[in-house]
């Protein structure tokens, strides 16, 4: 019972230390803004600032469909619907950097959450600040 315990710590632990490595991937990863506040949003492709959840946001899943790296059509696309792209979100509005590269500026927005939040070309989407698991999928 205790080696299966251990077990399942162990890949739970090795699943959370992943997600580092899909910030690595894109422009501004570790400095993504936050759009319900200051500080940063530290799981870029889910819905929750904080926490990988299961619920990605639409950034998450284009990130994903693109194999998991930054390409120019995913840079080109805005994912979140606000009219900006995803490169000018992330500080790459050029489509020119590469992983390990500095980005050509700094994080202007949340590239997977419609900003402003709530308002204009965003009220129809359900997401609001605060919220947790599937009542943000909209």
């Amino acid at each position: 019972m205790i080696k299966i315990f251990e077990i399942l710590c162990f890949v739970g632990f090795i699943s959370v230390m992943a997600h580092p490595y899909y910030r690595d991937r894109i422009p501004n990863g570790y400095a993504v803004s936050n759009p319900c506040g200051s500080g940063f949003w530290e799981a870029v492709g889910h819905y929750d600032p904080l926490h990988h959840t299961h619920d990605k946001n639409p950034f998450g899943l284009a990130f994903a469909a693109a194999g998991h790296q930054w390409t120019v059509d995913l840079c080109n696309a805005d994912s979140d619907g606000d009219g900006v792209s995803n490169g000018a979100e992330l500080g790459d509005p050029n489509c020119t950097w590469t992983a390990g590269d500095t980005p050509e500026g700094k994080s202007t927005g949340q590239p997977g959450i419609c900003e402003p939040v709530g308002s204009g070309a965003c009220s129809s989407i359900a997401f609001y600040c605060g919220c947790h698991g599937h009542a943000c999928i909209g």
